[in-house]
C-alpha cells in the first residue's frame, strides 16, 4: 500500500517518474490506470486537481522508440483509450449536472465542491455557449466543471454529445501527439519539468485573462 501511495504521489510531483514506474510495474494495465485518471479528472466535479494536459503530454513522450527499444506505449492506442475516457467522463459529468446539479448549485455549502470554480465555469458557459465544451477541454478546472454546468443548463444531450466527442478527441490527440513529436527535441529533454509547467500555465492563461478582464470591468463600473 505504501508503494502504491508513493507511486501516485509522484503523479503530482514528477510525472515522468510516475509514468516510468507505472509502466515498469503494471505494463499494459497502465492504459487502464490512465483511463481511470482521465475519466475522474473529466467526469467527477470533486477531482479537478488531477493532472490533465500535462499527464497526456508526458504520456505522449513514452510513445516514441528509444534507440532499438520499443516504445513503452502506443500513441494510437493511447489516443483511443484516453479519448473514450474523456468522452465518457464528460457524459457522466453532464448526467450528474442534469439530474442533481440544480439542487447543488443553489446550496450555500457543498462538501467537496468548490462553488467558486462552479461559478466561473457557469460564467464561461454563459459567454461561449455550446463551444464551451470544446474550449474548456484545454483549460484545467473549467474542463471539469463545464459539462456539469451544461447539464444544469439543460443543454440537449445530442447537442452536448457532438461537442463532447469533438472536444474529447481533439484534446487527447493534441496533447498526446505533442508529447510524441516533441519528446526528442533537445530543449524538451533537458527542461522537461519546465515544459510541463509551461503547458499548465498556457492552459490556465485564458481563464486568467478572462478573470482580469472581469475585475477590470467591475472596477470601471464602480468608478
Amino acid at each position: 500500500m505504501a508503494e502504491l501511495f508513493d507511486l501516485f504521489r509522484e503523479m503530482f510531483t514528477n510525472l515522468p517518474v510516475f509514468l516510468n514506474n507505472m509502466i515498469a510495474t503494471f505494463g499494459w494495465v497502465t492504459y487502464l490506470i490512465l483511463f481511470l485518471i482521465v475519466f475522474c479528472e473529466t467526469g467527477l466535479v470533486v477531482t479537478p486537481i488531477l493532472p490533465g494536459d500535462s499527464l497526456l503530454f508526458a504520456a505522449g513522450t513514452f510513445t516514441i522508440m528509444r534507440g532499438t527499444d520499443e516504445a513503452a506505449l502506443s500513441a494510437p492506442l493511447l489516443v483511443l483509450v484516453l479519448s473514450v475516457a474523456a468522452i465518457l467522463g464528460d457524459a457522466v459529468n453532464y448526467s450528474v449536472g442534469h439530474f442533481i446539479g440544480p439542487k447543488i448549485f443553489h446550496k450555500e455549502n457543498v462538501r467537496f465542491l468548490n462553488k467558486e470554480h462552479l461559478a466561473k465555469a457557469h460564467a464561461f458557459y454563459e459567454k461561449h455557449g455550446g463551444k464551451t465544451i470544446i474550449l474548456a477541454r484545454f483549460m484545467p478546472i473549467i474542463r471539469t466543471f463545464a459539462p456539469f454546468v451544461a447539464g444544469i443548463g439543460r443543454m440537449t444531450y445530442l447537442h452536448f454529445a457532438s461537442f463532447n466527442v469533438i472536444g474529447g478527441v481533439a484534446w487527447v490527440s493534441v496533447c498526446v501527439y505533442a508529447g510524441h513529436f516533441l519528446a526528442d527535441v533537445e530543449f524538451v529533454k533537458k527542461h522537461f519539468e519546465m515544459v510541463l509547467i509551461a503547458i499548465v500555465f498556457i492552459s490556465v492563461l485564458p481563464a486568467l485573462v478572462e478573470y482580469a478582464r472581469h475585475r477590470l470591468a467591475v472596477r470601471r463600473a464602480r468608478g
